[in-house]
């Protein structure tokens, strides 16, 4: 038996325990939506999924309880899967390694899932408990979340039946959310040119930038942490007016919704700027060190003699690109001007990939204000736009969540967590994106409010879940359901 089986509540910890073994990366869902079906099923409970893989368990009232409001429970099935470059692992087939810290879970060297895996966990919990009062329950598990709410978007009307829904994606104990920002990914392509000739008499190198925090682009994008993105071709973009630098090869970050930790370029340079070249390369890891010794105090700049690139990027490209990079927004845009510090408008540069003779710059936009959103990408669009990007693509993007302050929902609930903490909880508005407006586009009046543990370093390796915290929202849930009337 591992430690996390000891965990209070017990059952939520078997079933995110039981979680982990499934491998559940965005859009590769199909053993965990296979897993919850035959769960509802040995529960001996109504199941059902829809076409695009959303699953829905209903659970009767208890006796007494038949009359109740009808309540959805919701979270996501999906994970984010990042890992340390040092770790081997295969989000596709391997288990995720939870191991306790102190007061937090933690994962060995990858994201550990909690963001949603932990609300699951609860679902499952509250669908096979005998022993709490309750109405009639519906719980949901959508799939995709994580990489275009593609669950969220293709719910069919009618799937569910309940008229309040608690969303067990928030990141906060003592936080209730009751509306979101929407967001819209853009992606800029450019065709790759390479020179046509090598330069004699040069030496190849590999630099790396490492060890930043990283984190949600939408929770820590207002944290001031570093983006390898930038920090990397910041270097570039001097070493290049400095050494006569050129660029065979960069990537950086990996997922549009995270902010980019880690980040690689592979270049040349003449022999001759051999030394002056590493000796900028360690002023740019002690100038790192300095600017960002309080968001990110294990940032590095290093640097490895590397094997002679076959190819080196097209000189006008690489300037092209390199501007691009720089004068691309990321971070925040604007603060709200109706709730304080409160981030209304943000932009984040989540990463450079050069693949099959292409390079791809990907983004992610977020603001409460439907226009404030467009004008982002607009802004980011004509980053690359200015360069003669072969193509500058937006998705639809998704809408935001307009708070209710006056939801019945939010009222018990309140009540719920007074009853139990003899204090007041948070009621806020969040700049991530939840699942939560798609729902009210597609079950108008639909009244939802968003809680859950405490978690940090969400969609990075550093993800971890505050351990009493779970206990807290299982007691304020059953609370909840014990006092609806």
């Amino acid at each position: 038996m591992t430690d996390i089986l000891n965990l209070n509540p017990k059952r939520v910890f078997y079933y995110f325990n039981e979680i982990c073994k499934i491998p559940h990366p965005s859009k590769k869902e199909e053993i965990i939506v296979a897993w919850l079906q035959q769960t509802g099923k040995d529960l001996g409970l109504e199941t059902k999924r829809d076409s695009i893989g959303n699953v829905l368990i209903s659970k009767p009232a208890t006796k007494g309880k038949e009359k109740v409001t009808p309540v959805i429970f919701q979270s996501h099935v999906d994970m984010v899967c990042e890992k340390n470059n040092d770790t081997q692992f295969d989000f596709d087939k391997d288990a995720i390694q939870p191991y306790i810290d102190n007061e937090w879970l933690k994962a060995k060297g990858t994201t550990l899932g909690a963001d949603d895996g932990i609300g699951v966990a609860i679902q499952l919990a509250l669908l096979e408990a005998k022993d709490i009062e309750h109405g009639p329950i519906e719980c949901l598990f959508t799939v995709d979340e994580e990489t275009g709410l593609t669950g969220a978007f293709n719910l069919e009307p009618g799937f569910m039946k309940g008229k309040m829904l608690l969303n067990l994606d928030s990141e906060d104990e003592g936080e209730f959310f009751i509306g979101c920002a929407g967001g819209k990914d853009t992606q800029a392509i450019l065709e790759i040119e390479w020179e046509e000739k090598m330069p004699k008499e040069v030496i190849a190198y590999n630099i790396y930038v490492k060890g930043l925090q990283g984190g949600h682009s939408g929770d820590d994008i207002n944290r001031g942490r570093g983006n390898a993105v930038k920090l990397l071709n910041r270097i570039l973009w001097n070493a290049y007016q400095e050494f006569d630098l050129f660029i065979a090869e960069i990537d950086a970050g990996n997922l549009r919704n995270a902010i980019a930790r880690e980040g690689k370029a592979n270049i040349i340079i003449p022999k001759t700027k051999q030394k002056m070249f590493e000796k900028y390369i360690r002023k740019m890891d002690s100038i790192y060190k300095d600017e960002l010794r309080i968001t990110d105090p294990g940032v590095m700049v290093t640097f490895e003699e590397a094997k002679m690139p076959k190819k080196i990027l097209n000189e006008l490209l690489q300037i092209d690109l390199m501007n691009a990079l720089y004068v691309c927004p990321h971070g925040v845009l604007a603060m709200s001007q109706d709730i304080p510090d409160f981030v209304e408008t943000s932009t984040n540069l989540a990463s450079v990939k050069f693949k099959n003779g292409k390079i791809y710059i990907s983004t992610s936009q977020r603001s409460s204000l439907e226009s404030k959103k467009q004008d982002a990408v607009d802004m980011v669009s004509a980053s690359f736009y200015t360069i003669g990007a072969d193509e500058v693509n937006s998705g639809d993007g998704y809408p935001g969540w307009k708070p209710n302050p006056k939801s019945e929902v939010l009222k018990v609930l309140v009540k719920a967590y007074q009853n139990l903490f003899k204090k007041e909880p948070e009621v806020k508005a969040i700049h991530a994106g939840l699942e939560c407006g798609l729902f009210s586009e597609k079950y108008p009046g639909l009244d939802m409010v968003s809680y859950g543990p405490t978690l940090r370093g969400v969609h990075s390796p550093d993800e971890k879940l505050k351990i009493d915290t779970v206990k807290q929202v299982w007691d304020l849930t059953v609370e909840f359901l014990r006092i609806l009337k």
